[in-house]
């Protein structure tokens, strides 16, 4: 058996906030509209069950950190590529061949939020990819040191 991961997981609240998360049955929400490939990969070749998740609130007036969760499902095609209507449709995936996926991720709590300044106040948050010039991965890996410092920021 592996160690957990943890991740860092961005969603539009106006789409999917931590309060619609912990509303949904089971507190659980699937992880819709992933469209790029690294992030993609992150879900399908590195996540597992259990892993923690920083459920992140971003494009909206206070971004950040606003909730813990956990990866509660492994990856799995995720249907809204293949809706017409969907914001998230892809015509050129197929059925037969899927190109996005999705996991599902049960929030656990939500928190303060954590913004970006909050962060970056925490030397030992300096190498953390959310932190760096140009990244706008919806999906990133986090260190276990750096879930330990977040975690016992939001615990003051």
């Amino acid at each position: 058996m592996t160690a957990p991961q943890y991740w860092l997981m961005k969603s539009e609240p106006d789409e999917c906030s931590i309060d619609d998360a912990l509303a949904a049955p089971n507190q659980t929400v699937p992880w819709i509209g992933v469209r790029n490939y690294q992030a993609r990969n992150f879900m399908r070749d590195d996540m597992r069950v259990g892993d923690g998740v920083l459920f992140y609130h971003s494009s909206c007036a206070e971004p950040g950190i606003a909730g813990i969760a956990r990866v509660a499902s492994g990856a799995r095609v995720d249907p809204t590529q293949f809706e017409p209507g969907s914001p998230y449709y892809d015509g050129k995936s197929k059925p037969d061949a899927p190109r996005w996926l999705l996991v599902d991720v049960q929030a656990l709590c939500k928190t303060r939020v954590l913004g970006l300044a909050g962060m970056r106040d925490l030397p030992a948050l300096a190498e953390m990819r959310v932190l760096q010039r140009g990244s706008r991965l919806s999906v990133t890996p986090v260190t276990a040191g750096e879930w330990r410092a977040i975690a016992a920021l939001l615990e003051r």
